[in-house]
């Protein structure tokens, strides 16, 4: 069996923290523990007044892809990339995902130990 892993694109995530939500959800995570973290980066630019804004995901140690659920069959994907209401996560084989990694250049990859 290959090696799974999740592939975050952050360009297209809105930082809406659905994902951390569902994450907790499902693994009955306590307060301030978690699989999956957005935070919320904040640009300004000098000479304009222009403000950016990016949402990285950051996915911790807790983070085990949602074994137990992939596992009793109730879902084929983790609970996080399940309820992303803008696909910008996606689950499968990390090599599969990998490949994608050259045409998302504002992406992460990960999968746990």
């Amino acid at each position: 069996m290959s090696k799974k892993a999740i592939l975050a694109d952050m360009h297209y995530c809105t930082g809406c923290h659905a994902c951390e939500v569902a994450c907790k959800q499902e693994n009955q995570y306590p307060v301030g523990i978690g699989g999956i973290k957005i935070t919320e980066i904040i640009m300004e630019d000098g000479n304009t007044s222009r403000v950016n804004f990016d949402y990285v995901p950051y996915f911790s140690k807790h983070c085990n892809l949602c074994a137990a659920r992939l596992a009793s069959g109730e879902d084929t994907v983790p609970a996080c990339v399940r309820h992303c209401g803008t696909a910008s996560l996606h689950y499968g084989d990390i090599e599969e995902l990998a490949k994608k990694m050259p045409n998302m250049p504002r992406s992460i990859l990960y999968s746990p130990k």
